[in-house]
């Protein structure tokens, strides 16, 4: 729980390996889609304030750059979701040396040889956002990011790797049909 607290605080440290898919229903009509709000669930992300208003400030930053302005009556409602999940990959090295001597068919062989196994474990985190079409309460389209976490990136970073990871997200708004 730990770690998914301190996600956003480090969401993406290569800014070029963010992982971004997204979706959407091919019946809405995206153009009248004009304003915003935010759920009531993104003030409670499971992330430490200044990550939050972060995110926050980047998600509006975008949007306005789609042509969208916040409102107490908007069309689409915008949900954020956080989640890290922890991975283990292993990695098998063998080393060592052999020896054949002989001829043809008859000989002899010897030799050693050693496999090891590292395991390395990192935490992979992803960023959801969901616009929901408020007058119909479905999801119309959905944006994520997905990205192995850096837990040492300075504040600089984190603010650089959010900005970076929430403009790729919204890079596939309005989709193309």
């Amino acid at each position: 729980m730990k770690k998914l607290l301190f996600f956003a605080a480090v969401l993406m440290t290569s800014c070029s390996s963010v992982k971004v898919a997204y979706d959407f229903d091919k019946q809405v009509d995206f153009t009248k889609f004009k304003t915003y709000a935010f759920t009531e669930d993104v003030a409670k992300l499971p992330v430490d304030e200044l990550n939050r208003n972060r995110i926050i400030e980047t998600t509006e930053k975008e949007l306005a750059g789609k042509g969208f302005t916040k409102s107490d009556n908007p069309d689409v409602l915008i949900d954020i979701f956080l989640t890290a999940k922890k991975r283990t990959e292993a990695v098998a090295n063998t080393s060592g040396a052999g020896g054949y001597r002989g001829y043809g068919r008859y000989g002899y062989g010897g030799g050693f040889s050693t496999t090891t196994i590292d395991y390395n474990e990192y935490i992979d985190g992803t960023l959801l956002i969901n616009m929901v079409d408020k007058s119909t309460e479905k999801i119309a389209w959905q944006g994520r990011g997905t990205k192995t976490i850096d837990e040492d990136a300075s504040a600089a970073k984190r603010e650089s790797n959010i900005n970076y990871a929430i403009k790729q997200i919204f890079t596939n708004y309005p989709p193309k049909k």
